[in-house]
């Protein structure tokens, strides 16, 4: 029965663990599969969105400051009119600096080649100087504005975003360049708050593959894509759209991008998040539910052991009781007695036995009937259930006969247990459908000695059982010291 029970509760752990383990992980690649999918569709391509409407807030005011300096009129009107003040420059690019708060503004002249400032002249450019060839650049470039990074040579060789304007006159005579700048501290400051609210990685890359800005986060500043573990596959189909949603792997983790070109710098904006933070949250609910398996299944075993355990004592009961009377039945013995026989040994205190039998019992079955017969077993069971210790134990023998085990109790006290219950059942007649019907039973009493084996112990108080019966009944006998 015990092996059947474990066999039962290893199963039951098998199902409960396979089935939790099963759901667990499953419910994990699925919420898994639906974060990269709602990160590729969704999530990703909505934050790209928001940091391209600020970028056009933050980053394309310059442009436009640029854009009005090429237009203003007055800005014109000084140059057509041969430049003769340099003062009255110097304060408009002075307010234009202050205004919107740039990190510089200028104005080169064509015809003079002069290099004005909102300090003041600064010099003159050369198409021979190195420094000055983003100027003759801009001559010649086919759109009207540019974005160029470049060292100031007016603010220490600081840095610089330059955004770069034509000047043309009412005619449409090319007349010079003007613009602001930006230092690249204060672009890097921009995307890193947006990194910070966002939680992505952010750079710019130029049509080269470049990447000429980044969040602090992000370690290829001054890279090509071209370049790049995980990207470089990606470098062409990222330079030659408009926009993409990518998934690359970078480090042993994936990484979802976002790519969306801005026409007004000519670069391209690169928005990426990493799944590991994401799956991270996945991962610890996955470890939460195998928490809970491991608890739930522990109760359910748990549970199920106490279950199968008092299944099992019942039946162990009911295998060793007798249905009638209570009383446990000769098949639980054999246990009880090794088991005594034990502790007397161990204690050294003496075992004795009682064995008795009802007087003329088939009398009573064959007057008033078996059920008469088995309400006179159960009074039986019920009266020497009284008479004797709660240390001994109570046997239905077979029939009629009964057998009390009695622990650490010598012959003569043996004696006395049994004059005892023999006056229990002889004082007071079984009242059955109205009717006293008198009740005696007959004892035999023996103690074990050292040594003896049950079978010679069993037969001794059955010898003295008989010896009660043959003198007349209704009384006890001891077992001879010598076996015949």
């Amino acid at each position: 029965m015990l092996k059947t029970s474990n066999r039962i509760v290893l199963l039951i752990s098998v199902l409960l663990v396979v089935g939790f383990l099963t759901t667990s992980l499953a419910s994990y690649f699925v919420s898994r599969a639906s974060l990269r999918s709602e990160i590729d569709q969704n999530t990703l391509p909505l934050t790209s969105d928001n940091i391209y409407s600020e970028i056009q807030r933050d980053l394309l005011r310059p442009i436009f400051i640029s854009s009005l300096m090429a237009s203003d009129t007055f800005l014109r009107d000084w140059v057509i009119a041969g430049e003769q003040d340099p003062r009255a420059i110097t304060r408009y690019l002075n307010e234009i600096q202050t205004r919107y708060g740039t990190f510089t503004s200028f104005f080169v002249s064509e015809k003079t080649r002069n290099y004005y400032h909102s300090s003041g002249v600064l010099k003159q450019v050369s198409p021979d100087a190195e420094r000055d060839r983003w100027y003759f650049r801009v001559r010649t470039m086919a759109t009207d504005h540019e974005i160029n990074v470049d060292p100031d040579m007016a603010n220490k060789d600081a840095m610089t975003i330059f955004i770069n304007n034509k000047v043309f006159d009412y005619r449409g005579n090319y007349i010079g360049a003007a613009g602001v700048g930006l230092t690249v501290n204060a672009v890097k400051t921009l995307i890193e708050s947006y990194r910070k609210r966002y939680h992505r990685d952010i750079y710019f890359v130029d049509h080269t593959g470049t990447i000429n800005l980044s969040s602090s986060s992000f370690a290829g500043q001054g890279q090509r894509l071209q370049e790049m573990p995980g990207l470089a596959p990606l470098a062409a189909d990222i330079l030659a759209s408009d926009s993409l949603s990518l998934k690359y792997e970078r480090a042993g983790h994936v990484v979802h991008l976002n790519t969306r070109y801005i026409k007004e710098f000519d670069w391209y904006l690169l928005v990426e998040q990493t799944e590991e933070q994401a799956i991270a949250k996945i991962f610890s609910a996955l470890l939460v539910n195998i928490a809970i398996c491991i608890l739930v299944t522990f109760i359910v075993l748990l549970v199920t052991h106490r279950t199968l355990r008092s299944y099992q004592r019942r039946l162990e009961d009911s295998a060793a009781t007798d249905k009638l009377t209570g009383v446990y039945n000769r098949k639980a013995f054999d246990d009880f007695f090794d088991h005594a026989l034990t502790d007397s040994r161990r204690t050294e205190t003496a075992l004795s036995l009682l064995l008795f039998d009802l007087d003329h019992f088939k009398r009573v079955n064959d007057t008033f009937g078996h059920q008469a017969g088995d309400q006179a077993l159960q009074e039986i069971a019920q009266r020497v259930k009284v008479a004797v210790r709660e240390s001994d134990i109570f046997f239905r023998w077979g029939g009629e006969e009964f057998l009390v085990l009695l622990k650490g109790c010598h012959l003569e006290r043996a004696l006395q247990v049994a004059e005892k219950i023999r006056l229990a059942i002889a004082e007071l007649p079984l009242t059955y459908d109205a009717t006293e019907i008198p009740l005696t039973a007959s004892f035999g009493v023996a103690e074990h000695r050292p040594g003896e084996s049950l079978d010679s112990l069993m037969k001794r108080v059955d010898q003295a059982l008989y010896l009660a019966k043959a003198g007349g009944r209704n009384r006890s006998e001891i077992a001879p010291l010598l076996q015949p």
